[in-house]
């Protein structure tokens, strides 16, 4: 899932004494799609001012060195297991890594974790002004202050066992009223380790926006590891600019989706163009004799792995069953004629299915490949 690394000088000015003057990030490759930016967001985090392990500025640097473009840190309102050693601000987290984040180019976005008994269960508010107020005695009165500020609200891990034992998400009249009422604007489909097909389902009928957060309280590197298979999910974003306002502006508008590992999860009309604008082939025309292949290189250039699998193809040309695109890798495309008496000048297709991205639980996302073929009997 990582394979790039982009080399820095002191951003690091972050703190000369935690990092190094030279290092690198772990950059996240996946294109931008529909004049939009695709910017890989956290915004499900905790720190020492809830029950987190680490320090509001060591989330910066470890989403800077981790290649997010946003983060919000969310620590919990009503449960401050630490308040014995640190300050009881509810802002204080946003106050102490906000210099952090902007020497460094992440967005900060200020936030909180509503954290009540289902129903409703744990809700994240962010693009807060200020935490302390909404600091109330029933859950309505803190959701009404957290709109009244202009915030986002969103459900966290719905079928977390915490709170669900059986660990099926459960849909209450509470949520009706906060879908209702125009204040959930999204649901968490993953968190940490968990995935909710029947979320992801939900999200798509009630049209509330897709996210994927960590709900990170160790260290991120701790809980989800270092290798190009971990599984931390984050929530893609395809805002207009890099900003603030705009990661709102394209969560109102349900323009994300959750990248989790090696799989994607959103709606189609993102899932295609990132899939179309990760690949390219050395060619795509093919001179054939016979059952002779046509050879070409297919290039992924993201950081998302495709596992593709044929479900249709032109009844006189053979295309591969299975394609593996690996993350950053070539690999060879061929086809070639299903007997030596084939004659055709035209182009050709094949659809797949790529096994990986998702558009609907259980429902991978269809790709078409097109090819122009001129194919000649083998004398």
């Amino acid at each position: 899932m990582i394979r790039g690394h982009l080399l820095i000088a002191a951003i690091l000015l972050l703190s000369a004494a935690a990092l190094p003057q030279t290092t690198y990030i772990n950059t996240i490759d996946i294109p931008d799609v529909a004049g939009y930016h695709t910017l890989k967001c956290d915004f499900h985090m905790h720190t020492v001012f809830s029950d987190g392990d680490v320090w509001p500025t060591f989330r910066v640097k470890e989403a800077v060195l981790g290649g997010l473009d946003a983060l919000a840190l969310t620590d919990h309102l009503e449960y401050q297991p630490r308040a014995e050693y640190v300050s009881k601000d509810r802002n204080a987290p946003f106050k102490l890594a906000q210099g952090d984040a902007a020497i460094a180019g992440l967005i900060l976005i200020p936030g909180a974790e509503i954290t009540r008994s289902m129903p409703p269960g744990h809700l994240n508010a962010i693009f807060v002004q200020d935490a302390n107020a909404l600091v109330k005695e029933t859950w309505k009165d803190a959701l009404t202050e957290a709109v009244k500020q202009g915030a986002l609200i969103f459900w966290n891990h719905p079928g977390w066992g915490g709170q669900q034992p059986d660990h099926i998400s459960r849909w209450y009249d509470e949520h009706s009223y906060l879908l209702s009422s125009g204040i959930l604007k999204g649901i968490e489909i993953a968190n940490h380790m968990e995935y909710y097909p029947d979320v992801f389902a939900w999200c798509l009928e009630k049209n509330v926006a897709l996210f994927g957060n960590s709900d990170s309280h160790a260290p991120i590197d701790f809980e989800f590891g270092t290798g190009p298979e971990r599984l931390r999910p984050i929530t893609l974003v395809f805002a207009r600019e890099r900003s603030a306002a705009s990661i709102k502006e394209a969560i109102l508008e349900r323009r994300t989706a959750v990248m989790r590992g090696r799989e994607l999860f959103g709606e189609e009309r993102w899932l295609k163009e990132i899939f179309e604008k990760s690949i390219s082939f050395s060619t795509k025309s093919f001179a054939l004799t016979g059952k002779a292949p046509g050879m070409s290189r297919v290039t992924n250039n993201s950081d998302l792995p495709y596992s593709l699998v044929l479900v249709q193809s032109d009844s006189s040309i053979w295309f591969p069953p299975e394609i593996e695109l690996s993350a950053g890798s070539t690999a060879v495309f061929m086809v070639h004629a299903q007997s030596n008496s084939v004659s055709l000048a035209r182009p050709v297709t094949a659809t797949y299915e790529a096994k990986n991205l998702f558009t609907a639980p259980g429902k991978a996302l269809k790709v078409v490949v097109e090819v122009d073929v001129v194919a000649k009997p083998k004398d």
